[in-house]
């Protein structure tokens, strides 16, 4: 399959280092494939970065799924386009030849990554998951195998509060991750202290090698 084929609309910038974990940028409601692309190359300077469109309108906005409400998710939806998102991941590992990526999602895009996580095992090799909330009430068992997933959550966020955060932590936990939350004194918007935890995480993990080598 080329490029020109795969089924999200998307852009890739290919690695210029050699070995780092590649990226998948997931952007919030209303973003595109271009939102985050600054955002991870300052977070992973020389990494692969992978950045679809979301594949939902919401009055003209894009997102990765339906929603019912504010903060209340179409959970059927929620399935179907992790599976989606799920087989455009591979469609673009045969494309472009990279690893299984560590998801960098935000909002929307945060929490189509946890779905991804707990509905398809193994698609990504971990997630930086900002301003995240809990995609499924009940998800499937799941066996993460310890894969690394970063959670930052905002104290005076009021959409992604502070309870959504814990029962997500839960929920990852359960099947297997190996998950830190940290909570920053911060709204929904994404702040320098976002990009400073999260270029500290990607950094250990690029350093220890542990995501890179079980994923290529």
């Amino acid at each position: 399959m080329s490029a020109q084929d795969l089924s999200f609309v998307h852009v890739h910038r290919p690695a210029t280092r050699p070995g780092l974990p590649p990226l998948l940028l997931l952007h919030g409601t209303g973003g595109d494939e271009t939102d985050l692309l600054a955002l991870g190359e300052a977070i992973a300077p020389g990494a692969a970065l992978l950045s679809p469109r979301g594949q939902v309108l919401e009055r003209g906005a894009p997102r990765f799924f339906r929603r019912l409400a504010e903060g209340v998710f179409d959970e059927d939806d929620v399935r179907r386009r992790a599976g989606d998102l799920a087989r455009f991941v591979a469609e673009a590992r045969t494309a472009y030849g990279i690893a299984a990526p560590i998801a960098l999602g935000y909002s929307n895009g945060a929490n189509i990554a946890a779905a991804v996580m707990l509905l398809h095992p193994g698609t990504l090799a971990g997630a930086a998951l900002l301003r995240a909330m809990p995609p499924l009430t009940t998800p499937p068992a799941a066996e993460l195998d310890a894969a690394p997933v970063l959670m930052l959550s905002g104290a005076l966020d009021p959409i992604a509060s502070g309870a959504h955060a814990a029962l997500l932590e839960r929920q990852l936990r359960a099947a297997g991750a190996a998950v830190t939350l940290e909570t920053l004194p911060a709204s929904h918007g994404l702040t320098r202290m976002d990009l400073e935890a999260a270029t500290r995480w990607y950094a250990r993990l690029a350093a220890e090698g542990r995501v890179a080598a079980a994923s290529s």
